[in-house]
């Protein structure tokens, strides 16, 4: 399937690669392009770098393009005036939790406003997530794995619930987020140890459920990755 790509625009190479390379844990299957510095090294932002960034970023669902300060907006704004059929949104957002969250949603499928409107909403505090209406089905886990649901594994987690119809909370203790929401799960602070509640309505509860449970089961493949 075609997924929107994202550009990450920034003064420094060092800081654009940075956040690329989280980005790209979190979402293994979207192209996450960094468009950073001067040639020869030197701070700044450069055109052509950027306008080069969009074309290998953008798969055909379109790219999300994210800066870190006023100037890589300006030239960003060039680079995407400047093409004939700029399928792209420029995104004022918090450049690393913004590039999660968008990478985070465009792996799952979500079509470009989506992915950047995730992107937008990083800007604020996370909201929590209402229990889900109506009947809902619900387990308890408990985390075995080192790092707790932080980073890679919210992530992983919010992907997975995205591929199914329902609508999934997560509670630790008084805190509830949405499941989808890596950066509302993040929040929790789910450490090694710690029992989540999870609920779940809508046609694929149960499996929603399912997928928790096997997911809390693998210690979320932290052998199979990066910590």
């Amino acid at each position: 399937m075609s997924r929107v790509g994202l550009v990450v625009v920034s003064h420094s190479a060092k800081l654009a690669d940075g956040v690329v390379e989280v980005a790209a844990q979190m979402a293994p299957d979207v192209t996450v392009v960094a468009a950073g510095g001067l040639p020869g090294g030197g701070i700044g932002t450069d055109f052509d770098a950027v306008d080069a960034a969009i074309t290998r970023a953008d798969g055909g669902a379109g790219v999300v393009v994210l800066y870190d300060l006023g100037s890589a907006r300006m030239i960003a704004e060039t680079a995407l005036e400047a093409r004939d059929e700029p399928a792209a949104e420029l995104v004022d957002a918090p450049l690393v939790e913004g590039a999660v969250a968008a990478a985070v949603a465009a792996q799952g499928g979500a079509p470009l406003a989506d992915v950047a409107g995730a992107a937008r909403a990083a800007a604020g505090e996370p909201p929590e997530a209402a229990r889900p209406a109506g009947e809902a089905a619900e387990t308890r886990v408990r985390l075995a794995n080192d790092v707790g649901l932080h980073a890679r594994p919210a992530a992983l987690l919010a992907r997975t619930l995205s591929e199914v119809d329902a609508q999934v909370t997560v509670r630790l203790g008084d805190a509830t987020a949405d499941g989808r929401s890596v950066l509302a799960l993040m929040g929790l602070g789910a450490r090694k140890g710690d029992e989540l509640v999870v609920a779940a309505t809508g046609a694929q509860a149960t499996e929603a459920l399912r997928k928790v449970e096997d997911l809390v089961a693998r210690n979320f493949d932290e052998g199979e990755a990066e910590r």
